[in-house]
């Protein structure tokens, strides 16, 4: 028979296997900023590989205890969603390593600083709010990361705004204006990927308080 302490033992276990998949999404994005700032040292994508990798097996440990474990501290399809969301993270910053690295050549007069410090910021924001899911009732602390995380979120359409008009311009050759919006659509991914992850914590804490 299991004790009280061995039961909500197993509760913990999901907030630091979340909590887990939050900081390893974080890392992804920092990855991601550290290509950017120094493209010629990138040592390839087997570090953004290894991230998305790392983080589905959390992915799957959550759903391991998920099928032996009883009490959950939240409710099942509430851990299923918010570590699929988190997953995603991850694998957004991967699929734009990839087209970047194709296309490096042509993108060394490109800043895309911007879009970097708002990936940044959203995915700590999700840390964040990944680690208050342990105190049900900071509910007014969680309605104002949400409203930070969906600043950030509404501040990258209007610079999205911004870049279509760039790229629309008559600045660019073809080629480059494809290989730019499909880039800069990917970043816009990242952080609506972060926003997809607040709103499900959100809607969480809500249920739960």
């Amino acid at each position: 028979m299991f004790s009280l302490q061995q039961l909500f033992g197993k509760a913990d276990k999901f907030f630091q296997l979340l909590e887990a998949s939050a900081q390893e999404a974080h890392a992804s994005v920092h990855l991601l900023l550290e290509l950017l700032q120094s493209p010629a040292k990138a040592k390839g994508l087997d570090d953004f590989v290894l991230s998305r990798r790392k983080e589905k097996k959390i992915a799957e440990e959550i759903g391991e205890e998920l099928v032996k474990t009883f009490i959950t501290g939240l409710e099942r399809e509430d851990i299923e969603a918010l570590s699929t969301a988190l997953y995603k993270i991850p694998k957004s910053v991967e699929k734009f390593a990839e087209r970047y690295s194709l296309a490096a050549a042509q993108l060394a007069d490109v800043n895309f600083s911007r879009q970097a410090e708002m990936m940044e910021k959203a995915s700590e924001i999700v840390v964040a709010m990944v680690r208050q899911l342990r105190d049900m009732k900071r509910l007014e602390e969680i309605k104002e990361l949400n409203d930070r995380l969906q600043y950030v979120e509404g501040e990258a359409d209007k610079l999205m705004v911004e870049l279509y008009r760039d790229l629309y311009g008559g600045r660019y050759e073809a080629l480059k204006v494809v290989i730019l919006k499909d880039l800069f659509e990917l970043m816009e991914k990242v952080i609506d990927r972060c926003r997809d992850v607040g709103n499900i914590i959100l809607h969480i804490v809500l249920k739960n308080s």
